[in-house]
């Protein structure tokens, strides 16, 4: 059987208790949109394949690579759309219910927290650290390293830009997941859950494209929401 990776090992119990959280907020949208009978027998699938799902987690830096917050955060979505899906719930439907239950989620978390976090992002030090990483991960070397994780260009505004940062995905982890696993499908569920987890945080996320999509990149724009000014 397949190891968890050490370093996601270390975060398993509370990925776990995300995951139970998730069903719970889930369930009454599991039992209205789905009309599935057996949501408990659901819900233990979901965590089975969860368990499946953190041995297929790619390592790719771990604490040192801003890319391991966001695997450890949103595979568990892939659980939950691999588990509806054999159940013959529609991708568009999983979606809804998968971006709803991670707002709610996310709420749970206290506004000052969320506004707080959303800052330490937009914070010149951050950008800084974004440029860094960015530059890291188009060498040769970090991808040879790391060959499942991403590959991105940091961007910066123009005269006309109205955004205060970007990021250009060039070739995307959850994308090679997904490839490698027969996840392309639900893919774009996962790509659906990045404008919640920003809004919650008072940041204004633009993006046109994706490569889930076909586009040759993504292209993430961030600005702040009014709120926070």
């Amino acid at each position: 059987m397949a190891e968890i990776h050490p370093f996601y090992q270390t975060h398993r119990r509370a990925m776990e208790a995300a995951m139970r959280e998730r069903l719970d907020l889930a369930e009454a949208m599991l039992r209205e949109r789905t009309h599935l009978s057996d949501i408990d027998g659901v819900r233990q699938d979901v965590m089975d394949e969860f368990a499946i799902v953190l041995t297929q987690m790619p390592y790719v830096g771990g604490g040192a690579s801003r890319m391991s917050d966001f695997f450890m955060r949103l595979t568990g979505f892939m659980a939950i759309s691999r588990v509806l899906r054999r159940h013959g719930v529609p991708v568009p439907v999983i979606g809804e219910i998968e971006r709803e239950t991670y707002k709610a989620q996310l709420l749970t978390i206290p506004e000052a927290e969320r506004l707080a976090a959303g800052h330490q992002f937009m914070s010149p030090e951050n950008q800084a650290l974004m440029r860094e990483q960015a530059a890291r991960s188009v060498t040769k070397a970090h991808q040879a390293e790391f060959p499942e994780d991403f590959v991105y260009d940091f961007v910066e505004p123009g005269p006309q830009d109205s955004f205060e940062f970007g990021i250009d995905y060039k070739a995307c982890g959850f994308c090679k997941l997904a490839a490698r696993h027969g996840d392309k499908e639900i893919l774009p569920n996962i790509c659906g859950l990045d404008f919640d987890a920003y809004a919650t945080r008072g940041i204004r996320l633009e993006r046109t494209q994706t490569l889930a999509g076909g586009a040759s990149h993504c292209n993430f724009r961030f600005s702040r929401l009014d709120r926070t000014r």
